[in-house]
């Protein structure tokens, strides 16, 4: 029991069964947390049916609301501390993250990276179905990112990644404010400068195929003056006392 993935959801019925499935036939005792917001779909009902099916293996938190990307991944961390997890992830329901590519993830940080991020824009990485504007969108967010920040990571909007067990607990989780795509961010950028080793492994993004899209211009403009705030905070003498627990 050292590996779980963390899967946020909001009415992603059409996908979830699927995907519990095959992290879990991946037969790599991979344990998965469903953080689900309320789904008005029943997305927490077909978790909950399924869960006699893996005994141990499938857990579901819920949350009343839709409350954010950020927080729902907060909630997960802090329950996987506590039942003592040593490798954490993050994936999206929808299949646009290839579940396969965990084994990989988690290779990495065996390997002596802290973090793992499965990158869209290293050598090898690829996007599958992404219609034209938001290829334009993300790698102008991701380069306007690393202008600002400094940041040595290509992809630092990324959802898919691996924590060790010592990076979350080294960061402050109470102090986050971002939801969007500005916590992928944050969370990259604090692990960093908090001395962390990044390592990007190359995947291939695909748009996903059912359900609906999270984005909003909310989460976009979040992510635009996210990233300056950012960098107002990380130039504060007492910034690493300020994200990192004693």
């Amino acid at each position: 029991m050292d590996k779980i993935v963390i899967i946020p959801t909001y009415n992603e019925k059409e996908n979830i069964e699927a995907i519990i499935a095959a992290v879990i036939d991946l037969h790599q005792n991979f344990h998965v947390l469903i953080i689900d917001d309320g789904s008005p779909d029943g997305t927490a009902n077909i978790v909950r049916s399924l869960i006699p099916q893996y005994p141990g293996q499938l857990f579901l938190e819920e949350r009343k609301g839709k409350l954010g990307l950020g927080t729902a991944y907060i909630h997960g961390f802090k329950w996987s501390l506590q039942k003592g997890y040593q490798f954490i992830f993050e994936m999206d329901a929808d299949f646009s993250h290839n579940p396969v590519d965990l084994i990989r993830l988690h290779q990495a940080c065996l390997d002596g990276a802290d973090v793992s991020v499965g990158s869209r824009y290293v050598k090898g990485g690829a996007l599958k179905n992404w219609p034209a504007d938001r290829i334009f969108i993300s790698k102008g967010a991701s380069l306007y990112t690393r202008i600002i920040t400094w940041m040595p990571i290509m992809d630092p909007t990324a959802g898919f990644v691996c924590y060790k067990r010592s990076v979350l607990e080294k960061i402050n989780l109470d102090t986050i404010r971002f939801i969007g795509y500005a916590f992928q961010i944050y969370m990259k950028f604090t692990a960093w400068k908090l001395g962390f080793k990044v390592t990007e492994v190359p995947i291939t993004f695909t748009d996903r195929k059912l359900g609906a899209s999270k984005m909003s211009k909310g989460i976009i403009q979040e992510g635009i003056f996210g990233v300056l705030k950012l960098r107002q905070m990380s130039m504060k003498s007492d910034y690493i006392k300020q994200v990192s627990n004693p």
